[in-house]
């Protein structure tokens, strides 16, 4: 009897069940020999959590109530990855290396982590922390007591607390003497009281009520005032689970503390060395005076003015911290000094009620060079760039930053069928000046609380497309730069002027933009010119928060005003020339809205959404190919390779010549990227991720037919996905990236996803779908 062959689906069955028994056995082994590993008498620490005994908790509460707690309790469990503890699994696997060196002795001790045992926790000192913690958010009175389970070696510990009703505050008094000064401004600050009746007691609402009095006694010229001096006297015996609290003034609190204070002298020592000490202390005899200020500058390095503008405090001034950090932010803003520091000192040993001001700046090296070497690979694309950078810190005596740069770069292809636009070399250099002040004709200021800057720039590139044409690029531009908190930063170019001119365009190239059209908008001059404008919005710094977020938005225009006034319309044949080269006149706006969650220790999620939209009008039908979006590579859609997608439903491969792929381009781009990351051991993270996007043309197009946007757009969005490593080397992160395209939005309506089309173990599906990135840095 002949046996039937199995099928290709039962194959694959049958792999995945193997793949399944795999990883069953992995996770056998590696979580049954981390235990095996253990001395008798001793049990692994995997679990430590605390129970709420208390019914009057709202659930909406009390899971964040008890994830609080719970991170008060030491020692943490040995980590884990995916269910698995891998670096106890290191540690134990090394064994004990005889060399503090090699590789068991990193296996060991990098990688690995030792094992957390029962004996190790200290569960009345845990159980006193989680009483502490509830007793400061006002459950007076919590008692806590622990059991322990212990299952094959494995232990874990349960904090069950028990508490009575939280407290409350019933009312706040302010027992103050408002015959003095202080005690007047103290009673003016009560209506803006963090102690508000009702609210639950809390004592780091406690502290913060303290520091915020002595903020605006701060900024009254308070100089010697500290929170200590405040005294919250909390009476928690009034019963019904209330407390009635006091703010007074501490009986011992010192004289100089209970008065203010005014500027006297403002010293600015420009030449600070914290090498050769410090100066002695100046009088004005010692220094050179300029609008009230006091230089010791003796090689004049600084122009007074520039250093006397960054200053809020002025004599006879009441002193006010804020002026005072203000004066800092100021100084370090400037960019030119290394350090920064300020010393008030009382002025007749404390017979006045005066202080001077010394201003201590150390600059930083006037004159740098700064090389930097670039590599990059994404799918079969391999490419290096060299920079390097002249600076001057100060170079015309005000803090102005003069940079000269010269850089190069190539790409060239390694596999596949030769595309003549990546093989490229290209090199340039870029000369700007930055004033740490605006310029400008009339009195403008947008910020004194962070240094404004001016910027001018001129840059020249010549990029070399060998089998394809050769261009020159100019550049000028002068613009703005300011930070209007924190979180908010603005820059705005009055004047960006672009010009590209083709040279040498090589006859193979030149058949074939006869042939396609489109083709001859990358080799035909171009020429913007107009304001650009963004505003960056981030709380990316708050490391301590669950959410973070980052916006950008930018708008680009060019020729606006120019093309209205000559009347120009490229659809009735007036189209307009400046320097032989058609202006490209058009309105684009960009904007990126970035979100990261915090999943737990060493665990984010990451998200991305991208839009970008150019209109052009007037003298253009289109954006100018150096303006227009793209879409594919390291940092955007991961599954396709750089400019190799869209536009629309657009195949790339409908030119049909196998040794020339063109770059891709479109008026609007819209995508959409997630990403999961975690760590793994030591420097080495991983993450998962999805890429969701694409780019469209404003107008229709004979060659790229289904390019143009329209209300289908989401049948054309292209989707991919992988998996990647990160290399965390604190000075750069080198990032790796394989993914694969879930989602080829060329394909026939109905046959996109491409799901039951991958199979790693097909060489040549591999070839034409398997992508590899390498890059510096997180894609977003």
């Amino acid at each position: 009897m002949k046996m039937k062959s199995p099928s290709k689906n039962q194959k694959r069955a049958t792999m995945r069940v193997r793949i399944y028994i795999y990883i069953a056995i992995l996770i056998f082994f590696t979580s049954c020999s981390n235990i095996k590993y253990l001395k008798e008498g001793e049990n692994l620490y995997v679990k430590g959590e605390v129970e709420l005994n208390n019914d009057s908790i709202p659930d909406r509460y009390r899971a964040p109530l008890t994830e609080r707690l719970e991170e008060v309790l030491r020692p943490r469990p040995n980590k884990k990855f995916l269910g698995l503890r891998t670096k106890l699994y290191f540690y134990n696997i090394a064994g004990q290396p005889k060399k503090n060196k090699g590789f068991k002795h990193w296996l060991k001790n990098k990688a690995g982590e030792a094992p957390v045992l029962l004996q190790d926790v200290n569960v009345p000192y845990n159980e006193n922390l989680v009483r502490n913690r509830l007793e400061n958010i006002g459950f007076f009175n919590a008692y806590v007591t622990t059991d322990t389970t212990i299952k094959k070696q494995k232990a874990m510990l349960n904090y069950i607390a028990t508490t009575n009703k939280i407290y409350r505050i019933n009312k706040v008094t302010y027992e103050l003497d408002t015959t003095t000064q202080i005690g007047k401004e103290i009673k003016l600050a009560q209506p803006g009281s963090l102690l508000i009746p009702g609210r639950p007691y809390n004592l780091d609402r406690i502290i913060a009520e303290r520091e915020r009095i002595e903020n605006l006694l701060k900024d009254k010229g308070y100089y010697f005032f500290s929170p200590d001096h405040i005294l919250v006297q909390v009476d928690s015996m009034i019963g019904k689970h209330m407390v009635d609290m006091n703010v007074k003034l501490k009986d011992e609190t010192p004289k100089n503390a209970k008065q203010p204070y005014t500027i006297n002298n403002i010293f600015i020592y420009p030449e600070y060395s914290l090498v050769q000490g410090n100066y002695e202390i100046a009088t004005p005899a010692d220094a050179e005076e300029y609008k009230g200020f006091y230089f010791i500058d003796p090689h004049r390095t600084f122009r007074k003015f520039a250093l006397a503008r960054t200053m809020f405090f002025h004599k006879g001034d009441l002193y006010n911290r804020d002026r005072q950090n203000q004066t800092i932010s100021q100084l370090v803003g400037m960019g030119t000094f290394r350090f920064v520091k300020n010393n008030f000192m009382l002025v007749d040993r404390g017979k006045t009620n005066k202080l001077d001001v010394h201003y201590y700046l150390t600059p930083q090296q006037k004159k740098a060079v700064r090389v930097e070497l670039l590599g990059k690979t994404a799918a079969v694309y391999n490419g290096s760039e060299v920079n390097v950078s002249w600076s001057h810190r100060n170079a015309f005596k005000g803090a102005e930053l003069l940079r000269l740069t010269a850089y190069g770069g190539y790409e060239v292809q390694s596999g596949g069928g030769v595309n003549i636009n990546s093989n490229f070399y290209r090199y340039g250099l870029e000369a700007s000046l930055t004033w740490p002040r605006i310029i400008a004709p009339f009195g403008w200021e947008p910020t004194r609380r962070f240094v404004p800057h001016t910027t001018t720039l001129v840059g020249y590139e010549f990029l070399n497309r060998r089998q394809a044409y050769r261009l020159n690029s100019l550049r000028f531009a002068w613009g703005y730069n300011w930070q209007e908190s924190a979180k908010k930063t603005h820059q705005l170019n009055l004047l960006d002027i672009a010009y590209v001119q083709p040279v040498n365009v090589t006859p193979f190239y030149d058949s074939l933009a006869t042939e396609f059209p489109y083709l001859q908008r990358a080799i035909d001059r171009q020429f913007t010119f107009g304001p650009t404008y963004k505003f960056t919005y981030t709380n990316t710094m708050e490391t301590d928060k669950k959410h973070t977020f980052y916006f950008s938005g930018g708008l680009d225009l060019s020729a606006n005003t120019t093309g209205l006034i000559l009347g120009s319309n490229v659809k009735k044949g007036k189209q307009d020339s400046i320097f032989k080269a058609a202006f490209s006149q058009y309105i684009k706006t960009e904007i990126e809205y970035r979100h990261y969650m915090k999943l737990g220790t060493n665990r984010q999620l990451a998200a991305r959404a991208l839009f970008g939209y150019g209109y052009s009008y007037g003298n253009s039908t289109r954006l100018p190919y150096v303006k227009q979006f793209f879409a594919g590579g390291p940092n955007s859609l991961r599954a396709f390779r750089a400019r190799a997608i869209g536009p629309g439903s657009y195949n790339p491969e409908r030119f049909g010549n196998d040794n020339f792929v063109p770059d891709m381009t479109g008026d609007i781009r819209m995508e959409f990227n997630l990403e999961y990351r975690s760590k793994i051991v030591s420097i080495l993270d991983w993450a998962a991720f999805v890429d969701v996007g694409n780019i469209w043309l404003q107008n229709a197009d004979t060659v790229f037919q289904g390019g143009k946007f329209s209300k289908d757009f989401f049948k054309e969005l292209a989707v991919g996905g992988g998996l990647g490593l990160r290399f965390d080397l604190t000075f750069l992160i080198l990032r790796t990236d394989l993914a694969i395209p879930f989602r080829i939005p060329y394909l026939p309506d109905g046959q996109r996803w491409v799901f039951n089309k991958i199979n790693f173990r097909d060489p040549d599906w591999r070839r034409d779908n398997l992508v590899f990135n390498l890059a510096i840095g997180y894609p977003f």
